[in-house]
């Protein structure tokens, strides 16, 4: 199987502009309710036996963080990895998704993940990591960044196409237009 990309393909991905991030973990927690299957935190860990597994989590070097997650890599080991075959590329959008339905939750994705992004669900002992939030119009951890050091970026290799990235105002980086803000629907 080939896992690299396709280069006339776009990808959504999440950027992480670390000079604004404060640690707050908020990106955290409400990506682990999301993938828990409810945008309520409180709901969400109220609902479970296990906490949720989301796919992100935040880093600490002194009084640097950093929050990380699956970088959708162009030849991604933990596709060749999966034992079952659970983890693939998405012919549309690009993006590593692992397809729960297969997972037996051997861990070898873990094991092979250059940046650790990928975790067990405890509660369903699936593989759970960054999906990109593809039923959302903008990432739910881009969506509750206090201080914008998240943006969702349509991602192309093909250097001809420059796709600006949207911030949680929903302003392009380096911007003071507004015309793009977010609407409070696509907050939620």
């Amino acid at each position: 199987m080939d896992t690299a990309i396709d280069e006339r393909m776009n990808m959504r991905r999440v950027l992480v502009r670390d000079e604004l991030c404060i640690g707050c973990g908020l990106c955290r927690v409400f990506c682990e309710a999301h993938h828990a299957g409810n945008d309520d935190p409180l709901k969400a860990l109220k609902t479970r036996l296990a906490p949720p597994a989301g796919g992100i989590r935040v880093e600490q070097r002194g009084s640097q963080y950093l929050s990380v997650r699956c970088q959708h890599c162009s030849n991604a080991a933990c596709i060749d990895a999966c034992l079952t075959g659970a983890i693939g590329r998405d012919p549309v959008t690009g993006l590593v998704l692992i397809d729960t339905t297969r997972c037996i939750g051997c861990g070898t994705c873990m094991l092979v993940c250059p940046l650790g992004a990928i975790r067990r669900d405890e509660q369903t002992g699936n593989a759970v990591k960054c999906d990109g939030c593809l039923d959302r119009a903008v990432p739910r951890c881009v969506c509750i960044c206090p201080n914008d050091a998240l943006m969702a970026v349509e991602q192309t290799d093909d250097p001809r196409i420059r796709v600006p990235a949207i911030s949680a105002t929903g302003d392009y980086p380096h911007s003071s237009s507004s015309a793009t803000s977010l609407t409070e629907e696509d907050r939620q």
